[in-house]
């Protein structure tokens, strides 16, 4: 195999290394042979902008960012565009997967400007760090153009730049609950708020090609998740067909890797065709959760089939020995987007000689290539059993021809220059994986996947526990940086989802103690809401909540479910009444802006009917568990042990075997059913209170 290096080649490179040699981002490692004077953002970089009063430019991405690639080999390799960089400004690179705390600040900075955000992040500050301008990529001749400009405007009228940052340091101060005027309404959400949402988010869908409707197109795992529950709640059967139309066109198109699984970044047209190659760890996870619940409610094996895929690439590309999962892989190999994932209809022939036909036509494969010049997406059209039919081939047979050609496939492209590996591990990124792995056993029985997360789960206290805290990042060996609530709150949810399938105390323990953490460090008393840092983190200019949902759900939504689910395994009514104090603040909101607010309408799905308290007292009960996953029933939490009086739970005690059998209570508000002796019974006790 051949892989691409994250650091240019010394050798090849006519400078020496800048200061961003010694770091542990591979895309700050990506930039350290820049004529560029890079600095890391740190005290070093800040004093000196200080010291030699200079203005600061913050230049924030990631290594699997594609126009930050461009932006880079078009101006911080320019030898030219490095003088006036270095002569004017203190260049700081940061690494926003590494830092989510900076970019957050300064994105919203963007935003305040009246500016598009998105990666490369350019933002110009003062030397005391407040912003004064901003944007996205720029190209060359208009990059080095700006910079001249600002750097005449801050010697000759600095109080203009002065008085701008001062406007914008305004905007930032004020908090998004101040804002949006997040008071507590109560959370008492009715099956008719629930269908509201559902008919505000519905008039965005695209009805055609599934997903919403506009390109780019974004998997947004949290969006279905929450159709899903309204499917449930209110057997609303346009939520379910718009999620299944989402999933099979995801499935089916050029934004899922046809020959070797995963889902890449998002898709640049409305057809989910072509990609904008990168993959990422927490799309990856997330969007394993989504399938696996898709395949609880509807059980089609095409979902089975994407689940199993995915964990097979998770598997073979993004996991180390240790356990630990990597962030994510590059667009590019070569200098060219796409390049590792798309085929020629000559390499495709040799690959695959007599079964070439077939399969260009099951990938639907032209001479001329179907993106670019001699460049094919592989990506499909019908179904399986379509294509059988319309192929005269069993299902069977089909399905074994495929599978023999994606290896053959799979095999050749090893042999290509691969793309990028971004080989840091993120605490909260491990998490959503770690979840999605507890999803897809609970829904496929399938053991080795509860054994890579309870591996990855020991790798993450093991390797990532920051005394009774966490790290964010782990990398050759060392953790640093410390955690923020997304990662807090991806883990805390992964543990509380391990425990429910192994009944392992330690995992519940785990999770406690770091939500206990996060109340302490992070939770704003006044506001009611947490903030993204630590107390005891390094302070920046402004420090922020994030409430709205996004690609990753956000970490107060995470939170606020993470105490919700834990409150109620546990009996602590502190917890619960945190929980619904949060989403009791955002209801008037997420009642009119449910797209921005998807995982906090998840939770309100399980304020209208009483959740599921099962406990379960036997020698079996981890495969006594799946019969409440063999059919889709959110609204619930399990609690088990082998013998009475081994937990110390609440919901446990005083609770043992009827008849010497395995037992069922089914539990409401902490008020319990009368036992029973078989699973099937304890979900008929579930379905009557519905």
């Amino acid at each position: 195999m051949v892989r691409s290096s994250n650091i240019k080649n010394r050798i090849l490179m006519p400078h020496q290394a800048n200061r961003l040699i010694n770091s542990s981002s591979p895309y700050l490692l990506q930039h350290a042979y820049n004529p560029v004077d890079w600095f890391p953002w740190g005290e070093e970089a800040l004093e000196k902008a200080k010291k030699e009063d200079k203005p600061i430019i913050v230049s924030i991405g990631y290594s699997a960012c594609h126009w930050c690639h461009v932006m880079e080999r078009e101006s911080f390799e320019n030898e030219k565009i490095a003088e006036i960089m270095n002569a004017h400004f203190v260049c700081i690179k940061v690494d926003r997967e590494e830092r989510p705390d900076v970019d957050q600040v300064y994105m919203d900075a963007v935003h305040a400007m009246g500016l598009q955000g998105g990666w490369p992040l350019n933002a110009i500050l003062l030397p005391d760090q407040r912003p004064f301008y901003g944007g996205t990529y720029f190209p060359a001749q208009g990059w080095a153009n700006l910079l001249l400009q600002i750097a005449k405007v801050f010697k000759e009228q600095r109080a203009e730049l002065e008085k701008s940052a001062e406007g914008f340091m305004n905007s930032l101060s004020v908090s998004d609950i101040q804002k949006y005027g997040l008071n507590s309404i109560g959370a008492d959400f009715s099956k008719a708020d629930l269908s509201q949402m559902f008919k505000i988010l519905s008039q965005n869908f695209d009805k055609e090609k599934g997903g919403m409707n506009k390109a780019p197109k974004f998997p947004m795992p949290v969006i279905y998740s929450f159709l899903l529950r309204e499917f449930e709640a209110n057997k609303n059967e346009a939520a379910l067909a718009h999620v299944k139309l989402t999933l099979n066109k995801m499935a089916f198109g050029g934004l899922y890797d046809q020959i070797g699984g995963g889902f890449t970044r998002y898709s640049t047209d409305a057809d989910w065709f072509a990609p904008h190659f990168e993959k990422m760890l927490y799309d990856n996870g997330q969007l394993v959760s989504l399938y696996s619940e898709a395949f609880q409610a509807t059980k089609d094996p095409l979902y089975k089939e994407i689940v199993f895929q995915t964990i097979e690439w998770l598997q073979r590309e993004m996991t180390t020995e240790e356990g630990g999962f990597y962030s994510a892989l590059d667009a590019d190999s070569e200098g060219e987007e796409g390049k590792f994932y798309c085929w020629t209809a000559a390499e495709f022939r040799e690959v695959l000689g007599p079964d070439a036909e077939l399969m260009f036509a099951y990938y639907n494969l032209t001479e001329k290539g179907n993106w670019e010049p001699q460049k094919n997406i592989p990506h499909r059209n019908l179904t399986d059993s379509e294509f059988a039919k319309a192929h005269h081939l069993s299902l069977e047979e089909l399905q074994g021809l495929v599978k023999a050609a994606n290896l053959k496939l799979l095999k050749q492209r090893e042999n290509k220059v691969r793309p990028g590996l971004d080989d840091k591990i993120l605490s909260g990124w491990n998490g959503l994986m770690l979840k999605g792995l507890v999803d897809a056993y609970a829904s496929f029985q399938t053991p080795e996947f509860l054994q890579m997360a309870i591996k990855n789960a020991e790798f993450i206290c093991a390797k990532m526990k920051n005394g009774k805290g966490l790290f964010r990042n782990y990398k050759a060996g060392k953790a640093s940086i410390d955690a923020y609530l997304e990662d807090y709150a991806a883990v805390t949810q992964a543990f509380n989802a391990l425990y429910q399938v192994t009944f392992d105390e330690k995992w519940l323990n785990e999770a406690v103690q770091l939500t206990e953490y996060t109340i302490a460090h992070f939770y704003d008393e006044e506001e009611r809401f947490f903030f993204f840092t630590n107390d005891e983190s390094e302070k920046l200019i402004a420090r922020k909540k994030e409430i709205f949902d996004n690609v990753i759900p956000g970490s107060n939504s995470l939170m606020a479910q993470n105490l919700y689910t834990l409150g109620t395994i546990t009996s602590n009514q502190t917890y619960t009444d945190m929980a619904i104090e949060m989403l009791g603040r955002v209801k008037k909101m997420v009642m009119v802006e449910p797209q921005y607010l998807t995982n906090w309408a998840c939770l309100a799905t399980q304020m209208v009917t009483p959740t599921a308290e099962i406990v379960m007292v036997g020698s079996d009960i981890q495969t006594q568990a799946f019969s409440f996953f063999d059919q889709f029933m959110p609204n619930k939490v399990l609690v088990g042990a082998e013998n009475e009086g081994t937990s110390k739970l609440a919901l446990l005690a005083n609770r043992g075997r009827l008849n010497d059998q395995t037992t069922f209570y089914v539990c409401f508000n902490k008020a319990c059913q009368l036992p029973v002796n078989s699973a099937s019974e304890a979900i008929n006790l579930i379905q009557d209170r519905k």
